[in-house]
């Protein structure tokens, strides 16, 4: 079930918990997984579930750029869509797939917290009030105190459910969490018990829309935390360097055309919003809360900058305190990630996460 009024398809279950879940229908195409990760080969497919920020990428397969970048560097890339977002990224930790769309946070919690080595290679947006805590009956966020607050528990409304709470000095111990599928939630929030939620879009929208509802507090207020992603399996990305080349400059391009305040421009929105089951005006207001990239230059200064280390020692920290690192970790460096420059934060001889910005440096010297 999706929720607005035209069943808007926004944000799927930006959710951190590696739950074992049975496999979700896939779009036709899937080829029944991921090959041997490290072979050099040619055919690759690369999970996406939908979210606005991350239409582009099939929106580019079905417009031709997936094929003229792929012809261009001797592969096949085949995107393939996953009806679940978490069940993309288990997919992916699991070697069903070479890449797929997900959050900082779930890139971290999952696949390099489970001990696959992966690599963000396209940093596309960051949530800029995508996500938020919804109140009704209240002045202001500070009211959520001792309320029952429904929420996907483990997952990025979680950690800006902490986020919130530290800014009125509040801690997650002065509210009580209900864990809450996002098929679920709009639902449960409607119930007049319901006074307290945590969502992304577009359920976000519709449940601030109910009587006496209030949004106390969303991501603008923590730009660039919730970071949007590509992320490939690192040794897969090592041998076969053209596959990133090739990502890249289909990202580009396709960001490039939605981005055009014209005709060309509108239908590509256009033809994305009908990907996510929606209205162009209804996508373009999900665009309106995505910060957006919108060039290489600017997510390579956004991926370099020093924000970085800080923005993922607040997401580490938060992971490990909730034990989303497994039972062995003991502290908050247990898990590497690689920063780019040569830095890293936490240990060294385990880094399973790496912000790598080489092929967007590459869109951003016109070198693809």
């Amino acid at each position: 079930m999706r929720y607005l009024e035209v069943r808007v398809a926004g944000w799927l279950s930006k959710t951190c918990v590696a739950i074992a879940t049975s496999l979700m229908l896939v779009t036709a195409g899937c080829s029944g997984g991921a090959q041997e990760a490290g072979a050099k080969r040619t055919d690759f497919s690369i999970g996406w579930s939908i979210y606005a920020g991350w239409m582009p990428w099939p929106y580019a397969q079905q417009a031709g750029i997936v094929k003229k970048w792929a012809d261009k560097y001797g592969v096949k890339i085949n995107f393939v869509q996953v009806n679940d977002y978490v069940e993309s990224v288990n997919q992916y930790n699991a070697g069903k797939l070479d890449g797929v769309t997900v959050t900082n946070m779930d890139a971290l919690t999952i696949p390099a917290a489970g001990g696959k080595d992966t690599s963000a290679i396209i940093l596309g947006d960051y949530s800029d009030g995508n996500d938020g805590i919804v109140l009704k009956n209240a002045a202001g966020l500070a009211d959520i105190k001792g309320r029952t607050v429904y929420l996907v528990e483990l997952s990025v409304s979680h950690y800006l459910l902490a986020r919130g709470l530290s800014t009125v000095g509040l801690k997650l111990s002065d509210v009580k969490t209900v864990n809450t599928s996002d098929a679920d939630i709009v639902g449960a929030f409607a119930n007049p018990a319901a006074t307290a939620a945590v969502t992304w879009n577009p359920q976000l929208t519709e449940m601030a829309r109910l009587p006496n509802a209030k949004l106390a507090f969303d991501s603008h207020q923590i730009p660039a935390e919730i970071l949007d992603l590509l992320v490939i399996d690192t040794a897969t990305l090592k041998a076969n360097p053209n596959l990133g080349k090739a990502l890249a400059g289909i990202w580009y391009e396709t960001i490039g055309l939605m981005q055009r305040q014209d005709a060309a421009g509108a239908a590509a929105r256009a033809a994305m919003a009908r990907m996510a089951g929606t209205t162009p005006e209804a996508f373009d207001a999900q665009l309106r809360t995505t910060h957006l990239y919108g060039t290489p230059r600017d997510a390579v200064a956004a991926l370099t900058a020093p924000t970085l280390a800080g923005t993922m020692t607040k997401v580490r920290d938060f992971s490990f305190s909730k034990g989303l690192f497994g039972q062995g970790a003991t502290s908050a460096d247990a898990v590497g990630i690689g920063l780019p420059g040569g830095k890293t934060l936490g240990d060294p001889a385990n880094v399973k996460l790496r912000f790598d910005p080489s092929f967007m440096e590459q869109a951003a010297a016109g070198t693809l």
